[in-house]
């Protein structure tokens, strides 16, 4: 079962992407608020995944917050409610917005989705109305990796790790050298310093 994917995204159209894992490319169906922020990340990219298997087809969801993930298993548990229009409503919908429709009543709101007709949207407001107030409303999860440090602290790190030590002590180490010294010190020093610390 497929949770989650990094890699890039590519091949983005109006419900879905591929995202490239190493030379692979797996075909993900997405929200457009998710597509967005996926078009949007310059470099490499996660995604939560959904994964739906069927007799004829295996499907991945993909989400860029936890939040948006917990609302489409939610909304998909509601009769006349499958994937496609899970994604329609929270391309409609953020998850604040959704609790927000829900808890008022807001018919209207809803039926802006494609697929959901008046009488959809009245099962949704019924059945979720007790469970809206206890779902995310987001955001809780970034598809944006965080750039990797870079400089001569960084260097050093990774040549204590390759010496043999784990990265979170080799990380407090030089986190207390460069505090003493200054992170403008060569690299050199800093792996030497960085080894009294860890000898200590």
């Amino acid at each position: 079962m497929i949770a989650q994917l990094t890699g890039l995204a590519s091949a983005i159209e109006a419900d879905r992407c591929i995202i490239d894992v190493n030379g692979v490319g797996y075909l993900v169906f997405a929200s457009t608020r998710t597509l967005e922020q996926l078009a949007a990340a310059p470099g490499a990219v996660r995604a939560l995944i959904e994964t739906q298997v069927r007799e004829d087809a295996i499907s991945l969801y993909g989400f860029a917050e936890s939040a948006e993930r917990d609302w489409f298993r939610l909304l998909t548990t509601v009769q006349g409610v499958g994937a496609k229009v899970a994604l329609s409503i929270l391309s409609a919908l953020s998850p604040r917005d959704l609790i927000a429709a829900i808890q008022a009543g807001d018919r209207g709101s809803l039926t802006r989705a494609s697929g959901v007709g008046p009488k959809l949207a009245i099962r949704l407001l019924t059945e979720l109305r007790e469970k809206a107030g206890a779902m995310p409303a987001g955001p809780g999860f970034s598809p944006v990796l965080p750039a990797p440090p870079q400089g001569p602290a960084a260097d050093a790190v990774s040549a204590l790790i390759n010496l043999g030590y784990r990265r979170p002590e080799a990380q407090a180490a030089l986190d207390r050298v460069t505090a003493r010294l200054g992170e403008a010190e060569p690299v050199e020093r800093l792996i030497r310093e960085g080894l009294r610390e860890l000898a200590r």
